[in-house]
């Protein structure tokens, strides 16, 4: 029997296991200018729910042939609109990320970001301040790998004038599924991952791979290119998923929501009101990440809109009421060169570098 499903953001799923109720990308947050046709958004919608839902389902919900569904996802995945991507909770595994601004002289800014974003322990990759700062996330796979970048690489970089990091204390969850990196989050109270529980292996690295730069790979072909049978592949993949190491989201380029402009907003709020102001934040539509972070500033938060006035109503508005921000900073996106660990072609996505198939 096939599965029903209902996109609402009160759905529970049929397994009946309670779910974090969410909002999908509204008409509001896909605005006019986005390059989606209605039934693309539809897809977009139903993929958010469940990355790897079957096509068959989503047939069904939407009344569309299954092969159409098929069609058009594959048009979006090779226009660089979306894609479906396998990522490992850095929490779950007791690493720690980072947020990082690199002050550079503007001649060479844009080749500080560019080498920033080749490395794949980066995740998204900012070009802002005015074409003057670099902003990304780190996640370091080890201590001496965050010093190497942060304390000699940056420090004797010629274009680089000053770098600050902060760490990444905790992230907000709102309305919204998606993020700067294009993910939905986990869930923040999600229980952490136990001593004894599933853990990530050295075998599990190929498979990992795979997932990262399609996360809708079916089981055969990830049995293929990993050596495995398909269904001891199916097996680990559920158990990753069910430890929460492993999660499945859907990666949204800034063509496809029909955004034009993204701004930084760096914020220092009484500590008392930082879990408020935070959730408040997090629930306007135009948040697409928010984290309270060390260092002056104790939040941040990405934010995307049509246009300049967009902004500035937000600002003199619904960021206005909120009580407790002492001071605020804004610094436009000039250039996002990296989401999700994938590197951007202008507001597109670009294509992963696919990897080489394993030899039996």
């Amino acid at each position: 029997m096939r599965r029903r499903v209902s996109f609402s953001a009160s759905e529970e799923v049929a397994s009946g296991r309670p779910q974090r109720r969410f909002c999908a990308v509204s008409d509001s947050v896909m605005r006019e200018n986005s390059v989606l046709d209605p039934i693309d958004k539809r897809i977009v919608r139903a993929l958010q729910f469940d990355p790897r839902l079957p096509f068959s389902v989503v047939a069904d919900e939407l009344g569309v042939a299954e092969q159409t569904i098929a069609r058009r996802y594959r048009r979006l995945r090779r226009d660089g609109l979306v894609r479906v991507i396998g990522a490992v909770d850095a929490r779950a595994i007791g690493e720690t990320e980072w947020i990082v601004r690199v002050r550079c002289r503007p001649e060479g800014a844009l080749q500080v970001a560019e080498a920033l974003a080749r490395r794949d322990d980066t995740a998204w990759v900012s070009l802002a301040g005015g074409g003057a700062e670099v902003v990304f996330s780190l996640h370091p796979r080890a201590q001496h790998a965050r010093e190497d970048l942060l304390a000699q690489r940056l420090q004797r970089s010629a274009p680089v004038l000053d770098v600050s990091a902060s760490m990444i204390l905790h992230r907000f969850v709102g309305a919204s599924p998606v993020d700067s990196r294009g993910r939905r989050l986990a869930d923040p109270a999600a229980t952490p991952v136990a001593p004894g529980d599933t853990r990530i292996e050295d075998a599990d690295r190929p498979l990992l791979d795979l997932l990262a730069r399609d996360g809708r790979t079916s089981y055969a072909m990830l049995a293929r290119s990993t050596g495995l049978s398909p269904g001891r592949v199916m097996r680990r993949i559920e158990a990753l998923q069910a430890s929460g190491l492993l999660y499945f989201d859907l990666d949204i380029a800034p063509a496809a929501l029909g955004t034009r402009l993204a701004a930084l907003l760096w914020l220092t709020v009484t500590p008392a009101q930082l879990e408020p102001v935070a959730q408040a934040i997090v629930e306007h539509e135009n948040t697409t990440y928010a984290a309270a972070i060390t260092g002056p500033f104790n939040l941040i938060a990405t934010l995307s809109f049509g246009n300049t006035n967009d902004l500035y109503r937000h600002m003199t508005t619904k960021l206005a009421d909120l009580t407790g921000i002492h001071t605020a900073e804004i610094s436009p996106v000039l250039r996002q060169l990296k989401q999700a660990g994938a590197l951007m072609n202008g507001d597109r996505l670009a294509q992963p570098t696919p990897t080489r198939r394993r030899r039996r």
